[in-house]
């Protein structure tokens, strides 16, 4: 058998065991999708038992948090008014590097527009949408290597920041730094305000050494961003080819649109104190 063929089969193998510990466990949802549980795997570098650390961190922490992990809806008032005023959209492809790029930015600048615990939920939606989701729509097998972040700071004022709820900024940071089922790269703000270090000063607190390290900041100008993020990833709006920012925003509500029900399926999210297994075992992955 070839390497490849050997590794597909390690591959299957792998996810298989996954499965029936998944089902089997007691700290855990009901369900997994296939596609999130791949993330997870590629994550920990297709090591098992990592795998399963990261997973049951993951989900403890979804459910000492269900404000923003589970009790949740795409279409209600909440999440409309957050789409109303930002933007929180996944950019098409990968980097030459494999990574996935996601973009934050304000569309309306007032500062009381802005509900953080709120958004903080929209934006969990739509990273929870995006992992079930392929990567790259030219090769949907192919999962991405990591997560590179855009924070567009135009417009923040420190008047956003004082609308900080930090309950679920420590809640948001610790999920990113030792939850994510995908691994983070780099986290580039651009259009960076003057009074930045006081920015930085009011989070960094929460932040972990080594995921500073990643964060990176433009303060001249967009050129710098495009040594990172090849610009046929990037919307019109910044210098790119990716279509427009509306473009971008009607694509990424159609998926939160067709994800709805999966988003709200208690059985993928919350962690039950009652008998939840029935003794089978998915196979999906043959």
């Amino acid at each position: 058998m070839s390497a490849e063929g050997e590794n597909g089969t390690q591959l299957r193998r792998d996810l298989n065991e996954l499965v029936e510990w998944f089902q089997q466990n007691e700290k855990l949802p009901q369900e997994i999708d296939p596609l999130l549980l791949r993330r997870f795997y590629q994550c920990m570098y297709g090591d098992v038992e990592e795998t399963k650390k990261l997973i049951e961190v993951n989900y403890s922490l979804r459910n000492r948090h269900p404000h923003l992990f589970i009790k949740r809806d795409p279409l209600d008032d909440d999440s409309k008014r957050t789409f109303d005023y930002a933007d929180i959209l996944p950019l098409p492809g990968l980097t030459p590097d494999g990574s996935k790029v996601s973009l934050y930015c304000f569309r309306e600048f007032e500062a009381t527009k802005m509900h953080h615990t709120e958004d903080t939920r929209a934006f969990f939606m739509v990273a929870d949408c995006r992992f079930v989701t392929p990567d790259d729509a030219a090769r949907p097998n192919i999962l991405s290597e990591g997560e590179v972040q855009i924070f567009d700071m135009k417009g923040t004022t420190m008047r956003h920041i004082s609308r900080l709820t930090i309950s679920t900024l420590r809640a948001y940071i610790k999920f990113l730094q030792v939850a994510f089922p995908v691994r983070l790269r780099a986290i580039h703000m651009v259009n960076c305000p003057s009074y930045l270090d006081r920015i930085v000063s009011v989070v960094k607190p929460f932040i972990s050494d080594e995921v500073f390290k990643l964060i990176r900041f433009h303060t001249v100008s967009m050129d710098s961003l495009y040594a990172f993020v090849p610009r046929e990833m990037l919307p019109e709006e910044y210098g790119g080819s990716a279509g427009s920012l509306e473009t971008l925003r009607t694509h990424t509500k159609k998926a939160l649109v067709e994800h709805r029900d999966y988003l709200m399926n208690p059985n993928h999210w919350l962690v039950e104190k009652s008998e939840k297994r029935n003794g089978h075992s998915w196979r999906i992955f043959r």
